[in-house]
């Protein structure tokens, strides 16, 4: 069988072989350089490549320059705006942390001037996000008790804000920023939705006034928890903390109906932290169960190098959630970063923002801080407050010193309450149900991850839900290369097209033709089921064939278009494949291989065995060859029966 008659009118051409070095050199640049960063250093002079390096790798030095009065006056007052939600929420996410407040206060200041001179966003605003907070109560509470052992419990939390930091830069340095792209949007939306509901049910300790809680997270023990000691709910703390949930709440519904009101939204944790403060003390409310902060040390960040804990025995524990947290905090830093970005129509560089989330939390660890990224309730109200650029973190910074130096001791009042119902406010803009539904109504495998990682941090713990919900998503990925699709091709009638006779209906069966199409690249994790497969499509053709007595099956016609990489057990299929259709009496025809395929294809000596007038640029033209071959066997078996006819006449 030949169709040496049929004149191809496309031949595919076998791209020239590049140096195993160079392939290998440009396929790492593609993996680690996307964005090609060594462009801007191409015919510069050695001078002037050190000026552009150190403003690529510190880029306040770029935009500095160019920095003008009205840019700062805007900057000044998005600063004040957020360090007036910085203050209550640094206090109040650590003691969501068991550490000392004043530690929640040092984290919004010595970070955000890192970040400042190291960071891309113009918009990202730096502190401490309830869910690290969450995580390092959980991670570390297990192994040391806040409550027994304070010291040491502080010097875990830095030690493992050290190392999220080094894990951190390493990433951004090492331009290994797609290993954070592994924790898709549906597992960020459950995680963080269940962790936001654990939260808010861990502050029902601060609203009630307990003072013995479990150190579990999941639901249950908070429930059995709150439920074993109603005996010591104090209805003063809760009717305060009620109260004050409630002004949060309307305040954040009215910034919600009018853009203008966000002023009100960002001014009311700092609004409810005096207005408690001052009830508190004209009421002396703290000797009737309402707990408060108490005293605050003045001062700016003391040096704590000598504070990291590199020699304790929970050493190991304090690395995994530096680990852990860092990814968290990394995947929620860049993921904000991009979003106020879109909005401004600028970019910002993925790993650079790594390395400075890396460099200011190695910085805080060294300062008394623990861990931060860049919130994004904190960004949003910097981004509606009108930065203009990152100096508005310095400005926040500023703010932080000044209430560390003079302002502390107003704080000695503030009852723990009112934190509890600025974290739980805060918390509930996190539970993103109408992402949820958006992702039942899309796609449901999705809606499933999330609901996993939902489910597992509030009836498991925050580290099972994300081991959950990655492992589902690593899976469905893993499936997706294990059991990549194959599709059953017909032609649109009155073109030259060939599409899935699934998506149209209308698309006809080319008689004694099966027209496959493989949408994936084909490796040693899915050859095997490829090759039964294919050998399922071609039974089911014969069988139907048979059974409608339509024309038997001549070829099988595989669109290569979607195959953008072969490996060796790839090619040990195709020349199985090849083997079966020709005990079968078919024909193999190849369509349209991708430069990588057909290279392989030629090395393997497959074109040779198959033969080069069976490989066609399209469908199409694949397909009109076999068709001329059809025709004309069925030209040559006619004249034959003439032939025989007058022979025995």
């Amino acid at each position: 069988m030949g169709n040496a008659d049929f004149e191809r009118p496309h031949p595919v051409a076998i791209p020239p072989t590049k140096p195993f070095l160079n392939s290998l050199k440009s396929a790492l640049k593609e993996t680690l350089f996307p964005d090609d960063p060594f462009s801007q250093f191409q015919k510069q002079s050695p001078s002037r490549k050190f000026i552009l390096g150190l403003r690529y790798f510190v880029p306040i030095l770029e935009w500095a320059p160019r920095y003008t009065f009205a840019f700062f006056r805007a900057d000044v007052i998005a600063g004040i705006t957020i360090a007036s939600l910085a203050v209550p929420q640094g206090i109040s996410y650590a003691n969501l942390a068991n550490l000392p407040p004043i530690i929640g206060l040092y984290s919004s200041f010595v970070p955000p001037l890192v970040y400042a001179m190291l960071g891309s966003s113009k918009d990202l605003a730096v502190g401490t996000v309830a869910v690290a907070s969450l995580l390092i109560s959980s991670m570390l509470g297990k192994v040391v008790n806040p409550n027994e052992d304070p010291k040491h419990y502080v010097q875990l939390a830095l030690t493992a804000t050290f190392f999220a930091g080094v894990f951190q830069s390493a990433l951004g340095f090492l331009r290994l920023g797609f290993i954070v792209d592994f924790l898709s949007h549906a597992t960020i939306v459950g995680f963080m939705g269940g962790a936001a509901t654990v939260v808010c049910l861990q502050q029902l300790k601060g609203i009630l006034g307990l003072v013995h809680f479990t150190h579990g997270t999941d639901l249950v023990s908070v429930m059995r928890s709150i439920f074993s000691q109603t005996h010591q709910w104090r209805w003063e703390s809760g009717v305060l903390g009620c109260c004050f949930l409630f002004f949060l709440i309307l305040t954040r519904y009215f910034s919600k109906r009018k853009k203008w009101f966000f002023w009100i939204n960002a001014m009311a944790p700092l609004t409810s932290v005096v207005l408690g403060s001052v009830l508190v003390y004209l009421t002396h409310a703290e000797k009737h169960g309402v707990q408060v902060i108490g005293h605050l040390k003045k001062g700016l960040n003391p040096p704590s190098i000598s504070e990291l804990a590199f020699g304790s025995p929970h050493l190991m524990t304090a690395i995994k959630t530096g680990i852990i947290t860092g990814v968290i905090a990394l995947a929620e830093g860049v993921a904000v970063g991009r979003s106020f970005a879109m909005f401004k129509n600028y970019h910002i560089d993925g790993n650079k923002e790594m390395i400075a989330f890396g460099m200011m939390n190695i910085a805080g660890s060294c300062t008394s801080c623990y861990l931060t990224t860049g919130p994004f309730s904190r960004t949003a109200v910097n981004f509606n407050a009108g930065c203009k650029t990152a100096v508005s973190n310095i400005v926040m910074a500023t703010a932080v010193m000044i209430t560390l130096l003079f302002l502390t001791p107003l704080f000695h009042y503030t009852p723990l309450v009112v934190l509890s119902s600025i974290i739980i406010a805060a918390m509930l803009g996190l539970i993103d149900y109408e992402a949820a539904i958006h992702l039942w109504k899309i796609d449901k495998f999705d809606f499933f991850v999330c609901i996993s990682a939902y489910i597992g941090v509030v009836f498991g713990s925050v580290e099972i839900g994300l081991v959950i919900a990655v492992t589902i998503s690593l899976l469905r990925m893993l499936l997706f290369v294990a059991r990549p699709r194959t599709f059953l091709l017909g032609n649109i009638p009155n073109s030259m097209i060939y599409r899935s006779v699934d998506q149209y209906p209308t698309a006809n069966c080319v008689p004694g033709v099966l027209i496959l199409q493989i949408d994936a690249p084909i490796y040693f994790a899915n050859a095997n089921y490829l090759r039964e497969r294919i050998s399922r499509w071609i039974y089911e053709e014969e069988d139907r064939l048979k059974s409608t007595g339509e024309p038997t099956l001549q070829y099988v016609i595989l669109d290569m278009s979607a195959i953008g990489s072969i490996d060796t057990n790839g090619l040990s299929m195709l020349e199985e494949v090849e083997k079966n259709t020709d005990r079968k009496g078919l024909k193999l025809v190849l369509a349209n291989p991708r430069s990588e395929v057909i290279k392989k294809l030629e090395k393997a000596k497959f074109i040779e065995k198959i033969g080069q007038e069976w490989i066609y640029l399209t469908v199409g033209e694949a397909v009109a060859a076999c068709n001329f071959m059809l025709h004309a066997c069925k030209s040559n078996t006619v004249t034959a029966q003439e032939f025989d006819a007058q022979g025995h006449v």
